[in-house]
């Protein structure tokens, strides 16, 4: 296991430098960086000098790749990749291109993101395990016919809708909760009540109907056959045998999502003005900061791969016969 765990993480350090060079070549194919000295600034009507000065000031003066201008391993280190990529790999963020603290701003910020996401992965995640073993418990009754066409249109639905229509009828109509925002302590809880209840129901519909298939899959082998034969209650056979024997494609799904947990949402964080990550990534995209885009793009890289080897260890703790030579 030692072996494997070692040989996956040197993948992924492989894969995050494919990463960080791949978006460096994807952003600069976009803009230049005088297109970005411009949106910086704010304005197209501005003069050279005031760019080559903003260029200057963030290191983007330099080029690419390769310093013909430099003397030996300076051609390779005095560059804009080598200054404001490659610092990402032992862990430093730099500054955004406003000359803010990347890493700062993510401490700040993760707490808020991980406040949003914690409940709503550990809420929906229950919340659809408890639904499809309800379903597949009624199976072949109106209750699991009328619940498999309550997943398909809720997974029909957009997210986008689930938003708008929580915050017109729980937020204007019966004022129970603001329509956006964020505070600390006990307060806290009103401005993440209904983003929460969004995120449970958007994620019902398809989790719920995957899930539900699963177990039906587990319910129709020899082996639950045999625990109904032997006398077992329909419930111990569900929660004992199909459950637990259906966890691995649960965990692929699960524990690979921990990490991305504190990356935040992108879209509920914006509608609800919660100050996470995610609205964080949304701001530097829509002011161009290729600074703040680079670092999260390479944050959540970073840790979809500590997420897909976590569910590899965590295959072997729900099933034995699971070993990675």
């Amino acid at each position: 296991m030692s072996a494997y765990i070692i040989r996956r993480l040197l993948y992924g350090v492989l894969i995050l430098i494919g990463v960080n060079l791949f978006t460096f070549l994807l952003f600069f194919a976009v803009n230049t960086p005088d297109d970005m000295a411009r949106l910086s600034i704010g304005g197209q009507r501005i003069s050279q000098d005031a760019i080559d000065k903003w260029k200057v000031e963030r290191g983007y003066d330099k080029p690419l790749f390769f310093n013909t201008q430099a003397e030996g391993s300076a051609r390779l280190t005095d560059t804009i990749f080598a200054t404001r990529s490659l610092p990402l790999l032992r862990g430093d963020f730099g500054a955004s291109d406003g000359g803010r603290d990347i890493g700062r701003e993510i401490r700040s910020r993760i707490g808020p993101s991980l406040a949003l996401a914690l409940p709503s992965f550990a809420l929906g995640l229950f919340a659809s395990v408890v639904f499809a073993l309800t379903l597949v418990f009624f199976r072949a009754t109106r209750l699991d016919f009328w619940g498999v066409v309550l997943c398909v249109i809720l997974l029909s639905i957009s997210g986008l809708f689930y938003i708008i229509a929580g915050q017109w009828m729980f937020a204007k109509l019966l004022r129970l909760v603001p329509y956006s925002g964020f505070a600390g302590g006990l307060d806290m809880v009103k401005f993440l009540a209904l983003p929460v209840l969004i995120a449970i129901i958007s994620r019902l519909g398809p989790e719920a109907r995957f899930y539900r298939a699963l177990f039906l899959e587990e319910s129709g082998k020899d082996y639950v056959r045999t625990a109904r034969a032997k006398g077992l209650a329909e419930r111990v056979v569900l929660f004992r045998h199909v459950m637990r024997n259906a966890m691995l494609p649960i965990l692929t799904g699960t524990v690979s999502a921990i990490p991305l947990l504190f990356m935040g949402s992108l879209i509920a964080e914006s509608f609800f003005g919660i100050p996470g990550l995610g609205s964080y990534t949304i701001d530097a995209i829509n002011a161009q900061d290729f600074s703040i885009v680079r670092a999260m793009v390479f944050l959540g890289s970073g840790l979809y791969i500590v997420g897909l080897i976590l569910a590899d260890i965590s295959y072997t703790l729900a099933d034995p016969r699971v070993r990675f030579e």
